[in-house]
């Protein structure tokens, strides 16, 4: 071993030690509004607009778990997607997909706008606890093609 090429100097795969951040998208439809019941109907509406309707309005959420490790040496996985997919669909999509946020789930708090914002900090705290052998990194959640929100646990 003369040391002058890559291969040579690295003892092991060298990906091995890399932190590397893997993407599970999921979808779901639910409904929701966003109500002050302390404000009036102009303010209401002033605020949140569409949001505010009293027959409440739907999404088409598309959602996105990252986790983060260093790959298994064995099986080249930071996790093995197909289990990450399944805890995602039990912790996460049964309890909001074709839900009205506002009434079918205790995914969010009484008395706690259902907004984007405060689905991502939700989700997180139920899923976090059921990751094993990496680490969440970030949810995301498109509520529109324009509008999404990312929570990074902090």
């Amino acid at each position: 071993m003369n040391g002058n090429t890559f291969t040579e100097k690295v003892k092991e795969p060298y990906y091995y030690n890399n932190m590397v951040y893997i993407t599970r998208r999921e979808r779901f439809n639910a409904a929701h509004k966003l109500w002050v019941d302390d404000w009036d109907e102009e303010k209401n509406y002033a605020v949140f607009g569409k949001c505010a309707n009293p027959n409440w309005h739907g999404h088409n959420y598309h959602l996105y778990i990252t986790v983060k490790g260093k790959p298994d040496p064995m099986t080249g996985f930071v996790v093995d997607v197909k289990v990450l997919s399944k805890l995602i669909k039990k912790y996460i999509i049964e309890e909001l997909d074709h839900k009205n946020l506002n009434l079918d789930s205790n995914l969010i708090a009484p008395n706690t706008q259902p907004t984007t914002e405060n689905l991502v900090i939700a989700i997180w705290n139920r899923l976090a606890p059921h990751i094993e052998n990496c680490q969440l990194h970030c949810v995301k959640l498109y509520e529109t093609e324009n509008i999404y929100a990312e929570y990074f646990g902090e």
